[in-house]
């Protein structure tokens, strides 16, 4: 395991983000959104208690923040 540090904020929204979801952490969240991206966007798990819908939101949403392009 190692150390990512993102902005304060970021991990705050994040938090607020997958609230009331499977996820039972932001660095789970992080985790499944990095192996994602890493992966082109073609991860077959399903993230706990998301649609693809709202998995395509926060897709845009990091787009748009600009941590995945």
């Amino acid at each position: 395991m190692v150390t990512l540090k993102i902005p304060g904020e970021l991990y705050d929204r994040l938090g607020e983000l997958i609230a009331n979801t499977g996820f039972r952490s932001v660095t789970e969240f992080a985790t499944y959104v990095l192996r994602d991206v890493a992966a082109g966007g073609k991860l077959d798990r399903k993230p706990p208690g998301l649609t693809e819908r709202e998995v395509e939101a926060i897709r845009q949403r990091l787009r748009a923040l600009g941590y995945i392009e």
